[in-house]
């Protein structure tokens, strides 16, 4: 272990060793006068309806800390958000892990976070960070690819697509399937995929292009992973299919191309108003803690922000390294995602 990764676990089990009362870290609330932070013994987690953790780890928190803990999943990382703007003056929870650079924009733009600084943020993690504010916290990031089933196009004697453009080929007609971002994480982050790439207003030609080639659309990624794609045990008809760069560490006959990924990052935040300032912070340093940041591949599929945890066996030999994702800033993202998704649903589904 480096000599950075043992000041960052003792810094983080400082912080989970006290019981309710320990001093905590001081810091500045979303209203810029310092006080001092709330805690009390319970902490409410509000996340995606994704978030997994084992109970031994989830156990180990509480013993650490003495917190009653909570856990509410409203749904997906938009419904997330939605949620804590309705309840902004009479706050969900304390912390909220899940918001991603989709929606990190308009999170931190309602104002509903605290500014948090953790110790135990990995070296170069700050490369993932959503902005400057110290709004939200990097905790894990994933690749949303086109995959496509290998065996499925060597079946038929054509070779595998390799860029957005070739997606909408003749050849390729009818062979790709996308989700909704209206209603889908991987769905919307492929839609950034494509105004990163085409710009703006050029996407809407190149979703014109794909519809025009027979791109099928469905409501989120379990329908198109599962059941359309025919790399997957669904054995569905489609070969290509919006998924991630991971994914082919679980399904070794398919691979990510590449050159159509957007990263999307996954961010932890202490909620302006919690009851439990305290033990939002504490739990924002349990995310990036040894042991979570090891088990967040096999848990829930994403990278962990932290470059010195070792990925699974199946990761290194399966999953795509995509070394120049496409990206589209957070600020841009947060102004333009509703018009986006508005002038993708006119175009696309009508």
């Amino acid at each position: 272990m480096s000599i950075r990764k043992l000041v960052a676990a003792a810094a983080t089990a400082v912080l989970l060793a006290g019981c309710a009362g320990t001093p905590a870290p001081s810091g500045t609330p979303a209203s810029g006068t310092p006080s001092a932070p709330t805690e009390s013994g319970t902490l409410t987690v509000i996340t995606h309806d994704s978030f997994a953790l084992g109970e031994k780890t989830i156990a180990a928190f509480k013993a650490e800390t003495g917190y009653d803990v909570t856990f509410v999943a409203p749904g997906d990382a938009g419904t997330v958000v939605n949620q804590l703007i309705l309840t902004k003056d009479a706050p969900l929870g304390d912390v909220v892990f899940g918001i991603d650079n989709t929606f990190a924009g308009r999170a931190i733009g309602a104002g509903i976070l605290s500014p948090y600084t953790s110790p135990a943020l990995p070296e170069g993690a700050e490369a993932f960070a959503a902005d400057d504010t110290h709004a939200l916290t990097p905790v894990d990031y994933g690749d949303v690819c086109v995959n496509a089933d290998t065996r499925w196009f060597a079946a038929k004697g054509l070779a595998v697509p390799r860029t957005l453009d070739d997606l909408a080929r003749p050849e390729y007609s009818g062979l790709l399937v996308v989700e909704n971002p209206a209603s889908s994480s991987p769905g919307l982050a492929f839609l950034a995929a494509t105004v990163g790439a085409k710009g703006d207003p050029g996407y809407l030609d190149y979703w014109k292009a794909l519809k025009a080639n027979g791109v099928k659309v469905v409501k989120g990624w379990t329908e198109a992973y599962t059941v359309e794609f025919s790399g997957s045990s669904g054995k569905g008809d489609r070969p290509l299919v919006v998924s991630y760069a991971s994914s082919p560490a679980y399904e070794p006959a398919t691979e990510a191309l590449t050159s159509t990924c957007f990263r999307q990052v996954e961010y932890a935040g202490v909620l302006a108003g919690a009851q439990n300032e305290v033990g939002a912070r504490k739990f924002v340093d349990f995310l990036l803690s040894a042991a979570v940041q090891a088990e967040i591949p096999e848990s829930m599929y994403m990278s962990p922000v932290d470059p010195d945890v070792e990925l699974p066996a199946d990761w290194k030999a399966h999953a795509a390294r995509v070394d120049a994702p496409i990206q589209v800033p957070v600020a841009e993202l947060g102004a333009k995602r509703e018009q986006w998704i508005k002038e993708w649903t006119a175009g696309v589904i009508g």
